[in-house]
């Protein structure tokens, strides 16, 4: 028997990623969405690294108001 890979679109991935920064476990949020944990911990920690790289402008040079 031929098994097929789940394909996820971004937002979904966005959204369980949110999720796991909440309250529930991320054992908890893999059977509320029948998905690995493994994966949520995977996509919470691309989150979090995305998120950390839109301030990263690339110049270091502090700007304070005149």
């Amino acid at each position: 028997m031929k098994t097929t890979r789940n394909h996820f679109n971004a937002d979904f991935k966005v959204k369980v990623a949110m999720e796991a920064c909440g309250e529930l476990t991320l054992a908890e949020l893999a059977a509320k969405h029948n998905i690995y944990h493994t994966m949520i911990g995977v996509w919470k920690r691309q989150a979090m690294e995305g998120v950390a790289n839109l301030f990263d402008g690339g110049d270091r040079t502090p700007k304070h108001p005149a």
